[in-house]
This record gives C-alpha cells, structure tokens and sequence, in this order.
C-alpha cells in the first residue's frame, strides 16, 4: 500500500507520543524531522518501531561524500523505512550515502535511499534569485531527479507537479515521494508548491507526507481517516 506519512513535527516525544495516543494514531505511518530527532536522537525512532509505525526519517544530509556514508551506515541500524539526503550534494555524495545504507543494514532489512530535489517550499524566484538556478523549476527537479537515478538512489522527495516527469524520466519503480500535501479548505503556509491527496494519487506518486493539516485539525483523527480515504480512492474534498 503507497504511504501517507504523518509529519510529527512537535518539539519532543512527550508532545508527540500525546497527540498519537489521544488520537488513536498509533501505528500510523510517520515522518521524523530534524526537530523532533535532533531533541530526542535516536529513541525516539526505538519507541515509534516499538508502536509498529513505519517511519520514514527525514535528516535530509548534505556534507561531503565520506562524511555522508558513515553517517549512513550509523542509520542504517536503526531499520527505519526511509532516509534522504540532498541531491544538490551530487552524485558522489548520493552514491556514498547509499554505500553507507547496504553496508550497514542487517540482513533482511532495506532501508531506502530518497534525494531532495527542489524544496517544496521554493518557487520560480527563490531558484533564480537566490539559489541563482537557471532554467524552468520543474527542469531542474528533472535534473536532480535523474542525477539521484544513476547515483543509485530509490526514489526523490519532489512535489506533485513533478511526480510524473520524474517517472518518463527515469524508471516507473523510481519512487516519488511528496510533502506540502494540503486539504482543499487548507492554508498553505510556508509551502509553495502544494497539492491535495487525490491529486497526488492521480499523478502517481507513491507516497505523500501530510503535517498540520492533520496536526492542527479540530479532529485529527478524522481529518487523518479523511486525507487517508481521499488518498487511497481519489475522493476529493
């Protein structure tokens, strides 16, 4: 079944280990960032394996190639879903970091590798103006994403706009994986490039990660069921 992640985006475990259990989300599949990992290190990931969540462990690393392989091979061991790097970091440093993933796996277990391509946060402006990118957005994901395909990666991290010229341009099994997934009556606070569950189901993305929609919701658990439900059947809002 394609994943829908949810974002825990809270500042501990405590915070979020509340919000799973008030809201019977347990077991639920779950994206890990920065905040909530760098708070609690590795624990945090024991106690989410020990409530069946898949997880998905969003570090996103960029440092040079060594560095980036042996800090892979370290997560490797904690047997998580999924684990990114950024692919502006290039094609050595992608195909260390997946090095680092199958000499640190136990047998038995893929961890796999995702590259983020174009931050789902960034327009058109942020890529000429300040990351001084030429071409089309859209042209340099397609870069990025085919640099992450010959570097030996599973998959990128994109949008939905994206998702499907990915897969013409490298492999249908190269998996697409996209956040700034929003419910139509939504905000789309600091994303830019943001799409809805059946959206992304159309273009064939395999799996979305969903946060304060969800999060911030009067009824998380059913504003969850409803994402999910729009998600597994293109139901629209």
């Amino acid at each position: 079944m394609k994943p829908l992640f949810l974002a825990l985006d809270f500042p501990t475990w405590k915070d979020a280990k509340r919000f799973l259990d008030e809201n019977g989300l347990n077991g639920v599949p779950v994206k890990v960032g920065m905040e909530l990992f760098y708070r609690e290190g590795v624990s945090v990931i024991e106690q989410l394996k020990l409530q069946g969540h898949p997880i998905f462990l969003d570090l996103k690393l960029h440092d040079i190639p060594n560095t980036v392989m042996r800090a892979m091979r370290n997560l490797a061991s904690l047997e998580v879903d999924y684990v990114n790097v950024h692919a502006l970091g290039g094609k050595e440093m992608i195909k260390r970091a997946k090095e680092g993933l199958v000499s640190g796996s136990k047998a038995g277990h893929e961890t796999k590798l995702l590259a983020v391509t174009i931050l789902t946060s960034m327009d058109e402006n942020t890529l000429h103006e300040e990351l001084t990118l030429s071409g089309p957005l859209v042209d340099n994901v397609i870069h990025f994403a085919k640099l992450a395909y010959e570097s030996g990666a599973d998959g990128v991290v994109c949008s939905v706009y994206e998702a499907h010229k990915i897969k013409q341009a490298t492999a249908h099994s190269f998996e697409t994986v996209t956040p700034g997934i929003r419910l139509t009556s939504d905000a789309r606070d600091d994303q830019k490039r943001v799409a809805t569950p059946a959206l992304a189901r159309e273009e064939g993305v395999d799996a979305i990660v969903i946060g304060r929609s969800i999060t911030q919701a009067e009824n998380p658990k059913s504003t969850y069921e409803r994402a999910l439900k729009e998600w597994k059947h293109g139901f629209k809002n």
